[in-house]
């Protein structure tokens, strides 16, 4: 298994030559700098530390200048750790690119979802909402209990309440790369990803089988075409 860092920068639409139309998430995906190496002998694990997004060093702390001095690199904005039996083979101060991943590859994206704040149960936990006549005592309420003769002490646990939504990890599973572009640094992922705008995901192959894989038909080339200059064709030459 292989993974890299990215930025969601939100969503658009891209054709194929036939006409097929694909959603997509445009992931921003710099190249992330291995700062930092784990292994079997030493961590029990096999993994790397990555550094994405360059910072000035003097908005770097002590701690984030050491790490990057032992990679010979700068410090970085966002440090995470990929783990994978693919990741052993880095050593500090190499490059992880967008063209680890090809179009047509199945992969997982981990991001943190949107924070809704404290929320009541009809949009945090889809309830059904009650009665809307004027008559009616209950609304959006969270309903019964129902803890009589069982849990008379307090409220049993896991029951759907009003809380604080959102603002966690989230992955999903089984994503279609569509296109990959390693020269300007992006990859396009099938469908919306979790979290806001320019936020931070994990891009990681598939861990679960796909048992009819789906394919990518060839885009529509949007390149503005290369002007050819022809040559002036020689004068005729008087008889």
């Amino acid at each position: 298994m292989k993974a890299i860092l990215g930025r969601k920068m939100g969503m658009t639409s891209v054709f194929a030559e036939d006409g097929t139309l694909y959603p997509v998430t445009v992931v921003e995906v710099l190249p992330n700098v291995v700062t930092q190496v784990k292994t079997v002998e030493k961590d029990g694990y096999v993994a790397v530390q990555v550094g994405y997004e360059e910072k000035k060093e003097s908005r770097a702390n002590k701690a984030e200048k050491g790490i990057a001095k032992k990679a010979n690199t700068v410090p970085h904005y966002v440090s995470a750790e990929l783990r994978g039996d693919e990741m052993g083979g880095y050593q500090l101060g190499d490059l992880l690119k967008a063209d680890m991943f090809q179009a047509g590859d199945i992969v997982d994206v981990i991001g943190t979802s949107k924070g809704h704040g404290y929320t009541g149960t009809i949009k945090r936990w889809h309830m059904t909402i009650g009665p809307k006549g004027h008559g009616s005592g209950y609304h959006r309420g969270m309903g019964s209990f129902a803890n009589n003769g069982r849990y008379n002490h307090g409220v049993m646990p896991g029951k759907h309440m009003s809380g604080h939504h959102g603002n966690k990890s989230a992955t999903l599973l089984n994503l279609l790369v569509v296109k990959v572009d390693a020269e300007k640094g992006y990859i396009l992922i099938k469908g919306g990803l979790p979290g806001t705008k320019k936020s931070i995901v994990t891009i990681r192959s598939a861990i679960k089988t796909v048992k009819n894989k789906p394919t990518v038909k060839p885009l529509i080339n949007r390149a503005p075409a290369q002007k050819v200059e022809q040559a002036e064709a020689p004068e005729a030459k008087a008889e």
